[in-house]
């Protein structure tokens, strides 16, 4: 299933690069985590700016695969953490917002958005 996740994200990720050449990506690495944890029949809302009074953007359920771009709030930086093991991974975005590169009306029109990262655990 992590495999297929991945391969999910990268397909993602693949896509994003060839619809979306101008956009003004600056991230050099995507990284692949997935959402956990929202109470069952609820989603996790995905919104415009790191703040729970930000627009939201649209919603996914648990285990949904994000392509993270490895920029959070309070300085952590996925590319810094990925070396470490998953729960101390979880451990550092817990309280931090983080930016995902989403589709958020399923057309190829890509953008950043941000996730809480209780919510969120690396593939």
């Amino acid at each position: 299933m992590k495999i297929l996740r991945a391969g999910i994200a990268a397909l993602v990720l693949t896509f994003a690069a060839v619809l979306s050449p101008t956009s003004s990506l600056k991230a050099a690495a995507f990284y692949a985590w997935s959402i956990v944890d929202v109470p069952p029949g609820d989603t996790l809302n995905v919104r415009a700016w790191p703040s729970s009074k930000s627009q939201i953007l649209v919603a996914y359920p648990n285990t949904t695969v994000l392509s993270m771009t490895g920029k959070c709030t309070g300085g952590v930086s996925l590319d810094i953490i990925s070396g470490w093991p998953a729960w101390k991974q979880r451990q550092a975005v817990r309280y931090e917002w983080c930016e995902t590169w989403i589709d958020p009306y399923g057309n190829g029109a890509f953008r950043m958005a941000w996730v809480y990262g209780k919510f969120i655990q690396p593939m």
